[in-house]
C-alpha cells in the first residue's frame, strides 16, 4: 500500500531559512517546491504598483493581497496532492500558526486533498536573523535595516501541532531532522 501524499508547510520569521530549507525538504521527497514569494511575486508586484507602495512589507499591500497570494498557494498544492505527489509549501503562514481554527481550515482542505498535513517551524533566534537578513542583503529587506524591526517580530512557535526544526543548523541538517520526526512513530501520534 502507497502512504498518502505529504503536505509539509515550513514556516519560521523572515531570515529563518524558510525558503532554504523548505528546497532542500522538496529536494529529498522529490516534492513540489510552493514558495509563496516567487509564486506571486509577479502578481504582488502588479498590486503594489497600483496602491504605489515600494515596501513589500507595507501593510495596504499585504491587506489587499494576502487572501489570494495564500489562496494561489494552496490551489496550487491542491492539484499536487490530487495526482499522489508530496509538496513542500513555504510561507510564514502566521494566522494558520496562531490561530487554531485557521490551521484546522487549511489542514482540512490539504487532507480532502489526500494528504498528511505537517506544520514544520524553524525556530530561530533574534541574533541569527539579524545575521542573516543582513548578510543576504535582499531587496526586500531594505526595510529592516529600522533596529527595532527585529523587536516587533513574532518569533513565538505555532499553537497549533508542528515539528520543530533548529534554524541554525545548515540546511541539510535541518532538513535531515525534519524527515526524521516525520518517520518517528511519537511524531505520528502527536500530529493527530
Amino acid at each position: 500500500m502507497t502512504r498518502p501524499p505529504f503536505a509539509l508547510l515550513v514556516t519560521g520569521a523572515p531570515g529563518a531559512g524558510k525558503s532554504t530549507v523548505g528546497a532542500e525538504l522538496a529536494r529529498r521527497l522529490r516534492a513540489a517546491l510552493i514558495d509563496l514569494d516567487p509564486a506571486t511575486e509577479a502578481l504582488t508586484q502588479v498590486v503594489a504598483g497600483l496602491l504605489t507602495v515600494d515596501d513589500l512589507d507595507d501593510p495596504r499591500l499585504a491587506n489587499a493581497t494576502r487572501a489570494a497570494r495564500y489562496s494561489t498557494i494552496e490551489a496550487l498544492a491542491v492539484e499536487s496532492l490530487r495526482v499522489g505527489t508530496d509538496v513542500v509549501l513555504v510561507a510564514p503562514f502566521t494566522a494558520e500558526r496562531r490561530d487554531p481554527a485557521a490551521w484546522s481550515a487549511l489542514r482540512g482542505r490539504l487532507e480532502s486533498a489526500g494528504a498528511r498535513v505537517v506544520l514544520v517551524w524553524l525556530r530561530i533566534t533574534p541574533a541569527e536573523i539579524t545575521r542573516r537578513v543582513a548578510q543576504r542583503g535582499a531587496q526586500r529587506d531594505l526595510a529592516k535595516g529600522d533596529p527595532g524591526w527585529i523587536g516587533r517580530l513574532d518569533l513565538t512557535a505555532p499553537v497549533v501541532p508542528h515539528l520543530v526544526a533548529d534554524a541554525s543548523l545548515q540546511p541539510e541538517q535541518a532538513a535531515e531532522s525534519v524527515l526524521a520526526q516525520l518517520d518517528s512513530p511519537q511524531t505520528q501520534r502527536n500530529l493527530c
